[in-house]
């Protein structure tokens, strides 16, 4: 079946479900984010019937707001989580070689040993990464893939990192992990191979009164409501998966991200690991990121009270964002280098943990008595393995069974083997963005060399792609288009400045 996603698909699905002689599906899944279409490609790769409802845009939520890291789990094992490390470990290499190589890349990460830190702390952050490189060893990924950690020297410390403070500068320590090309981009990826194995995935589709048995969707466009029957519910809806499950209680924690120029960094081409005054095994980085940006973070505070559709940074945590990173250059940072922030929230199990930082990031899996089962927690590295686990939850509660799950081999849209991505003939740039598919990205301009060219200063991002976005990755409207499938929208005047050409790609 088509991969696409588009406006009529989403008509004629939706006819479909209404049709009073319509069969239960086998899977409704709730939620549109990392694990609810990690899980809807599950369910579709095992032969099910699946239906993915999400009451916003694909990656609207907690998805898209993430570091774009895919952490190997070098923090968990420093904190003596050894099971959750190694678990994110084995996800890393899986997405890293096999599922995904052409939205994640290894990215080296950099701590420079400056005067304040000093040698027992220097000593312990190379014991943390000698334990990456074993936990790397244990799941199996090349050392091609991502190299061994190392030390470094003081100008190869500067090349990584030209703006780091040179006084007093006795070299580094690099680590290499994993990182996304983009989040959002994964979560549409992984939408779109569910929708080629006949997923109907649905945005703009609320979800009420969900049970183990069915859900009332609600169409948001036309507003119409009907009932749809399944098999199994999976509820992923993240930090609002209580909104379905009243019986579970969720302690939401805000990470935030500053967005800043490329030349505020001059050039930087690793991540920049910069230790936390008075913490331990807690960091701050900067992180490289396309259309000549640098994202900073990130914070871990309690975000009570209600869920915002879109968190908003502190001013409390721009400022300690910004002290922290300037601990480590030689000219400071402020608030006038700031392109934009973002933040998300974490979607983490209460345990009654004192600060949020020391909550566990395993994932939760639980079935209530009606059978519907809620998957919460985890990271964005791991969704693979929460989708697995929800599926075999509802499997188990349902009494039925289905195919062996074979996701972890299953390339993604666009996803080939790095030698074959090496000989696709299109910019580097559309390649770690759409892989093998860049090309058909490039023939949405059919012709026209103003399509091809960027659609507002400070980005990369051409009308071809915006287009792609519309046809084939199921953008319904401008914010689709600025925020999700692209990320126009971190920088508020790039976006602003997008605008008309995307308002000119949804009526092309």
């Amino acid at each position: 079946m088509n991969s696409s996603l588009n406006a009529a698909r989403r008509t004629a699905e939706l006819a479909a479900l209404r049709d009073p002689a319509a069969e239960p599906v086998d899977v409704l899944v709730i939620g549109g984010g990392v694990t609810g279409a990690g899980v809807a490609l599950d369910a579709a790769a095992r032969g099910l019937s699946v239906v993915l409802a999400e009451k916003h845009d694909l990656g609207f939520g907690t998805s898209r707001w993430s570091s774009k890291l895919v952490h190997g789990g070098l923090r968990y094992l420093a904190s003596g989580s050894v099971g959750i490390a190694h678990e994110s470990a084995v996800e890393r290499g899986i997405l890293i070689e096999h599922t995904a190589p052409h939205l994640v890349r290894a990215l080296p990460q950099v701590v420079p040993l400056l005067p304040g830190t000093g040698r027992a702390e220097s000593a312990l952050v190379r014991v943390g990464f000698l334990a990456g490189d074993a936990l790397r060893v244990a799941a199996r990924t090349s050392s091609a893939t991502l190299p061994r950690s190392r030390r470094l020297s003081r100008a190869e410390v500067l090349r990584y990192a030209p703006t780091v403070a040179a006084a007093g500068l006795r070299g580094g320590l690099v680590f290499w992990d994993g990182q996304l090309t983009d989040d959002a981009r994964l979560v549409t990826a992984l939408a779109r191979t569910a929708a080629g194995l006949g997923a109907k995935v649905l945005t703009r589709c609320s979800a009420t009164d969900a049970t183990g048995r069915g859900a009332t969707l609600r169409d948001e466009l036309s507003g119409e409501s009907f009932t749809v029957a399944a098999r199994m519910v999976i509820n992923a809806a993240g930090v609002w998966a209580g909104s379905l499950a009243p019986g579970i209680t969720l302690r939401p924690s805000r990470g935030t991200h500053l967005v800043l120029r490329q030349e505020s960094f001059g050039g930087l081409s690793a991540g920049l690991t910069v230790p936390i005054p008075g913490e331990t095994n807690r960091f701050v980085f900067a992180l490289p990121a396309p259309d000549g940006r640098v994202y900073v973070g990130l914070t871990d505070e309690d975000a009570p009270g209600p869920i915002p559709d879109v968190p908003q940074a502190t001013d409390d945590e721009i400022d300690f964002l910004l002290r922290t990173i300037n601990t480590a250059l030689r000219a400071p940072l402020t608030r006038d280098d700031l392109l934009g922030t973002f933040a998300g929230l974490r979607p983490l199990l209460d345990t009654g943990a004192g600060r949020t930082a020391d909550v566990s990031r395993k994932h939760a899996v639980l079935t209530a008595p009606d059978g519907l089962v809620t998957v919460v927690g985890g990271k964005l590295t791991t969704y693979r393995r929460m989708a697995e686990d929800a599926l075999d939850a509802a499997l188990a509660a349902s009494g039925r069974t289905a195919a062996p799950c074979r996701t972890r081999s299953l390339p993604l849209v666009g996803a080939a083997d790095r030698e074959t991505l090496a000989r696709v003939d299109a910019p580097l740039r559309l390649v770690q963005r759409y892989g093998v598919e860049a090309p058909a990205v490039l023939a949405e301009a059919d012709g026209d060399p103003e399509l091809l060219r960027p659609v507002a200063p400070g980005t990369d991002t051409t009308a071809a792609e915006l287009l792609f976005a519309v046809r084939h990755e199921g953008a319904l409207d401008t914010g689709d288009l600025l925020d999700r499938r692209s990320r126009l929208g971190l920088s508020p005047a790039t976006r602003a400045a997008a605008l008309p050409a995307a308002e000119q790609a949804l009526t092309r």
